[in-house]
């Protein structure tokens, strides 16, 4: 039942959920059906930096799945941060790293068109939300705070790390890493 610090979302989110989740079974088959998708995929991946970024696009195809179910602005709102951030990030790395992508073909131009709309579908979503009050949640322990405040501190300082100086810090990854998986 919706209610009023908690309402469900606009069916334009909805819509737009469905649309990334079925972007999201092409990325997840780089983990369940590599051979199917690397030839399609827009640059040339290795065997296991294909099923690594399946891995990736299978995590967030669950957690937009459960955004979906969920329908509601908590816990979704936390889910569209992370999507944004997410293909910020990953649409600077593109940016940065161009001549992983042979133009040529069809992929790269459909890379970025989705992660650029999906840029600015989730930040409009999130901009027109930014005066809704969060739900109320859960209150966490002061040990629970203070352990999620640390882990959340090394692994920013070590994404941060992976962005800036990438193959400085996946040097010690046990396969080798390139700087656009790296920054991706």
């Amino acid at each position: 039942m919706p209610t009023s610090d908690n309402p469900p979302f606009p069916a334009a989110l909805r819509l737009f959920s469905v649309v990334v989740i079925i972007v999201l079974i092409v990325g997840a088959g780089l983990f369940f059906a590599p051979v199917l998708v690397k030839p399609r995929w827009p640059w040339a991946v290795t065997p296991f930096n294909a099923r690594f970024l399946g891995g990736f696009y299978t995590a967030e195809m669950v957690v937009m799945a459960a955004l979906l179910f969920w329908n509601r602005w908590s816990p979704g709102r936390l889910v569209l941060v992370m999507a944004f951030i997410f293909t910020v990030i990953v649409s600077a790395a593109s940016f940065i790293n161009l001549g992983y992508f042979n133009f040529a073909r069809k992929a790269p131009w459909l890379w970025f068109l989705v992660y650029l709309a999906s840029v600015a579908v989730s930040g409009l979503f999130l901009w027109r939300a930014r005066a809704r009050p969060s739900a109320k949640g859960v209150t966490l322990k002061p040990a629970w705070r203070g352990y999620l405040s640390v882990e959340s501190t090394i692994l920013g300082i070590y994404g941060l790390g992976l962005l800036l100086f990438p193959l400085t810090f996946s040097s010690f990854w046990p396969w080798p890493v390139d700087v656009f998986h790296a920054q991706v």
